[in-house]
Parts: C-alpha cells; structure tokens; sequence
C-alpha cells in the first residue's frame, strides 16, 4: 500500500465504532497506526473494547485530534454496558452502537467533524437488542438528516457505482426500478459528483434491467417501454447521461473510461463489477445527505475478529475518500 499523501484537515474525521465484538475496533487502530498525523480522525467508542496495547488520548473535543493523531489514536470515549468478546456480539451492546452513529452524526452536522465514516454494524443484532428499526446505516442516516432523499454508492479509483434498487429481491426490481426511481437516482448522483467528487459535468452511465439491455425487446421491454425515453428527456435537461447499456459490457477498462459514474437496476448488477476490481479496497458512499459520510465495503467479520486477520485496507481508503470529499464540499 502506498504512503498516504498529506491530507491534514482542520476538521477531523468522525469515525464511529459499529459492533465492537467485530473487526471496527482493531482496524480503527490500523488505520491509525498508518495515518497517523496526517489524516487525523476521531474514533467514538469505549476504549476497553480497541486491541490491547493501542495507543490513546481521550479527547474532550473533537478538534483536538489534529495535536494526538501522531502520538496515539484520538478517541471520544463513549461508555458500552458489555464486554466486547471478539466474534460473539453482545444484545446488550445494541443500544449503545446505535447512539455512537447518532453522536457522530450530530458531531459532523455541527461542523465538529469534516467527514463521517461508519465502521460496520450487525444489523440483526441491533434490531433484536434495540429494535433498530432501518434496513442499515444509509436509511438510519437519511432519518437522522430528517428523511432526506439518498443513494448508496460504492467507489474505488477505477470505478463507481450505484444501485437504484438495493436491499430487495431480485423479483421485485421490475416493480421499483421506475422511471421516477431512476430520475431521483440520477439527480442525487449527478450533484453528489458534482460537490463531493469536484467533477464539473459529471458523465452517467445507465445499465439496462435486462441482459443485453433487452435486446429490442427480446429479453425484456423495459428498456424500449419506458427507460429510453426517460434517459433522452433527462440528456434534453443537460445531464451527460448514456444508456441504457448492457450491463455485460459496461466494466471493462475502456468502457469505464467512458463515464464517471455507473447506476445499475439492481444489487448484484452494481456490487459485482466493484467488488471484483477493488474487493479490499472499496467504499461505500452516502449521497444526498447534508455531510459527507463514507464506510469500509464491508461487514463486522466475526468470524475472524480479534485474530489479527483484518486488513484495514477498505477502512483507510474510507477515510482518505471521506476527508477529501469534505475539503471537496467546503
């Protein structure tokens, strides 16, 4: 992995603890053994539940980051009810993760923190020992903001994606896959590129629902039925937008070379591509929202959490994309 260039920020990163029985806790302490100073952030968390032997300050306030991060990992000390056991998550511990997210949110929408990154939560558990309510961080955070409008994305430097459809079945994507769903998906997209990503006139690729894009109608009509005519009314309003395209064709290197942003009709069709260049390295981005928020593309890993194994690889590209969009928004 390459040296970090410096990316020092008046403002540090925020970044929340997620389930501390998973890998949040000892890739939080990697990523900070290699930034160091020059990308300082802020973990909140109990410092019980980081690796033994990690460097700390407790902090009282977010800005002092910037004077600890070359000496130990910044922390703003958040008190857990349980133990975290590594790979045997705690029902207890539900509340508590729950209220870190909260807290770093009002942090970064208070302009304490330039950027929030999200280490990962166990969804199930949250929701069996919190009666966590939202399918995961993206639609909690969209609560949080005030039920704004969002989209996820998944970046690395080769590529960037977008599901229009996310956590659903595959039977029913026709069915929200939209016209309306695309034009919301398209505009969040567009600005996101355009204020968080420093992109002028970002281009967009559309994927077709269908293999081969339905293929004139042979594999399916949604593409002629109604997805054309959408995309030529959404190029008429001076979006750089293309599609739909077949989705079997739109990955490899020149194509990519061809947009700055894919959206894809479903899960898979967008998570696929990116996760076969970048599996370790990739980013999960919220756009929409009033702050910039970014997460390692990828989940708690119980089962190898406090074996060592854990690259923090994805996490450290979180926050270097996180602080660089926030210098990007300002």
């Amino acid at each position: 992995m390459a040296a970090p260039s410096d990316i020092r920020a008046e403002q540090p990163v925020i970044l929340s603890c997620g389930d501390p029985s998973g890998i949040g806790p000892e890739i939080a302490a990697k990523a900070w053994e290699y930034l160091g100073a020059q990308l300082p952030f802020v973990w909140i968390g109990d410092p019980s539940h980081l690796p033994r032997g990690t460097k700390i300050r407790e902090l009282s306030h977010p800005s002092e980051a910037a004077t600890h991060a070359g000496a130990a990992l910044p922390v703003l000390a958040h008190e857990f009810p349980a133990a975290a056991i590594p790979g045997e998550p705690s029902l207890d511990n539900a509340k508590a993760v729950i209220d870190v997210i909260a807290r770093a949110t009002d942090l970064v929408i208070r302009g304490d923190g330039r950027a929030l990154c999200t280490a990962p939560i166990a969804k199930k558990i949250l929701k069996d020992g919190a009666g966590f309510t939202f399918p995961g961080h993206t639609e909690y955070l969209a609560h949080l903001a005030g039920g704004l409008d969002v989209v996820m994305m998944l970046a690395c430097e080769e590529l960037r994606v977008v599901p229009a459809t996310i956590h659903i079945a595959l039977a029913d994507v026709p069915k929200a896959f939209t016209a309306e769903c695309l034009r919301k998906t398209v505009r969040i997209t567009y600005e996101g590129l355009k204020r968080d990503f420093g992109l002028e006139n970002p281009r967009i690729a559309i994927a077709g629902l269908n293999p081969h894009a339905g293929e004139g109608g042979a594999m399916g009509t949604e593409e002629i039925s109604w997805m054309t005519n959408e995309i030529a009314s959404l190029r008429a309003e001076g979006y750089a937008i293309t599609g739909p395209l077949p989705a079997d064709t739109m990955f490899h290197k020149a194509a990519r070379a061809r947009y700055d942003a894919a959206i894809c009709a479903y899960h898979d069709q967008a998570l696929i591509p990116i996760k076969t260049l970048a599996f370790d390295e990739g980013v999960n981005v919220t756009l929409g929202l009033p702050f910039i928020r970014t997460s390692p593309d990828h989940g708690t890993a119980f089962d190898i959490a406090g074996k060592g194994q854990a690259s923090p690889a994805s996490l450290i590209a979180a926050l270097k994309m996180a602080s660089h969009m926030g210098a990007n928004r300002r």
